[in-house]
């Protein structure tokens, strides 16, 4: 009845570079051709419309991350429901200020 209420766990962009160091993969979940035209290094496409068809550990810790941080958040609700440990990036790659890889 309160999931609407849940809140999301969430980093800023800034932070990002602190948790890759710590071995925190990042899933960018958007589509294939939005990642090919600039994508944080490390980062993993698992594009949102395809997420159910992925296997990821269970003991890891991941970011998720998108264009804007609007499907990251619905991709942050199907892992979380799934007892992955998630966190959003705030933004998007929109207000990522860090490297980009083509």
């Amino acid at each position: 009845m309160f999931e609407f209420f849940k809140k999301i766990k969430s980093i800023s962009p800034a932070e990002v570079s602190t948790e890759l160091k710590k071995g925190t993969q990042l899933i960018d979940v958007r589509e294939a051709h939005e990642f090919q035209n600039g994508h944080i290094k490390g980062a993993r496409n698992i594009p949102l419309s395809k997420l159910g068809e992925h296997v990821l550990a269970k003991n890891k810790k991941y970011l998720l991350i998108c264009q804007s941080g609007m499907r990251s958040k619905k991709a942050y609700k199907i892992l979380n429901e799934a007892n992955y440990d998630v966190t959003n990036v705030n933004g998007g790659m929109r207000a990522w200020r860090g490297e980009i890889k083509k």
